[in-house]
């Protein structure tokens, strides 16, 4: 189970989802119960029935920042630029109209240092350095720098979603975004919450079900695949999360008393299971989170989880392997193929318990 062909499995282009459904509670929900490896077809909306009354539900509250920029050098070479650190370095004490960034930028030929690169309403970026793939990139724009961002930014779908530079970005600037999301700085979609509707919300919550935040900033290691035969010698990029006191208390007391604690999203997990004791104990704080869940680890802190479909041969699909076992998880996934579930961000959904 430590071999990456052993997280492989066969999936069809046309199950991949372009697009989100029309409602967003109205996708599709597999229900996967691990004491019995038994899978039922449901709707997302039927996740309140599946939850318990103690439970204590958490979310992943980041927000996708419109952080892809498409531009020309100043020689007159396009240059497509993504902003990779923003939640880290919202540019607080600095000038509104200058910021320094680390980015990705993908042009036909490598951007040197010093080299000048124009965008839309009179923004400009010069690259400082380059390190590790990585450059470090100053803005100066001539009101402030979140206002341009905000207009002529993009959002940065994942990169089996295409669109073209001229297609209008609007719907995904509402739809690739979860209902709760408030903390800037994430460079994708914590997407197992996209099917939240603040109906559902409520629903939930009437329930008894108490539903407690963190933030992890979704940053650019999601993208990254894993190059080595050996998951076990895979490193993982490190993401800024935050996870207040009072979740902290919330998901502590709840293990304290022996109540499921249900993450939304393999971020959530992360998130919850970087900062547990050995006893499920959570303690509150911010810092970078670069653990990597794979089969054989011990969870201490998650009991259940809402999660999509993830890509083979991924980091994520060994998390909720390493949650359901690798063997259940793949068998999973068959059905869902067999039943024409919708696969990744815009996809369907599991809920794991």
């Amino acid at each position: 189970m430590y071999t990456l062909d052993d997280y492989d499995y066969h999936l069809p282009e046309t199950l991949i989802a372009q697009t989100p459904a029309t409602d967003r509670d109205g996708s599709r929900l597999l229900h996967l119960n691990r004491d019995h490896g038994t899978v039922s077809h449901r709707h997302f909306h039927d996740i309140v029935a599946l939850l318990h009354p103690s439970d204590v539900m958490v979310v992943n509250n980041t927000r996708v920042i419109p952080g892809r920029l498409y531009g020309r050098k100043a020689t007159g070479g396009k240059a497509e630029l993504l902003i990779l650190d923003y939640g880290e370095t919202d540019g607080r004490g600095r000038d509104d109209c200058k910021r320094v960034y680390r980015c990705l930028i993908k042009a036909s030929k490598q951007a040197g240092a010093g080299t000048r690169i124009l965008f839309d309403e009179g923004l400009v970026a010069e690259v400082r350095d380059f390190s590790n793939g990585i450059f470090t990139v100053a803005f100066f724009a001539p009101e402030p720098f979140d206002d341009i961002l905000q207009r002529i930014g993009r959002m940065p779908l994942p990169p089996y979603i295409k669109r073209s530079e001229a297609q209008p970005d609007e719907a995904d600037r509402m739809r690739y975004q979860t209902v709760y999301a408030c903390e800037q700085g994430a460079i994708a979609a914590p997407t197992a919450g996209l099917h939240f509707t603040d109906e559902v919300l409520s629903y939930i919550r009437a329930k008894g079900v108490t539903v407690a935040v963190v933030t992890l900033h979704v940053g650019y290691g999601t993208f990254v695949p894993v190059r080595v035969d050996d998951i076990r010698d895979h490193r993982m990029h490190e993401e800024w999360f935050s996870i207040p006191k009072e979740t902290a208390r919330i998901v502590s007391h709840a293990k304290s008393e022996g109540r499921r604690v249900v993450a939304v999203g393999t971020t959530s997990v992360r998130t919850l299971e970087y900062a547990s004791g050995p006893d499920g104990v959570i303690q509150p704080g911010r810092g970078r989170c670069d653990l990597f869940i794979y089969p054989g680890y011990g969870f201490k802190t998650v009991d259940a989880m809402i999660t999509n479909f993830h890509l083979p041969r991924s980091t994520l699909l060994m998390l909720v392997s390493a949650f359901a076992g690798r063997d259940t998880m793949l068998q999973a996934y068959a059905e869902a193929v067999r039943e024409k579930y919708h696969f990744f961000s815009y996809g369907d959904a599991m809920f794991i318990d």
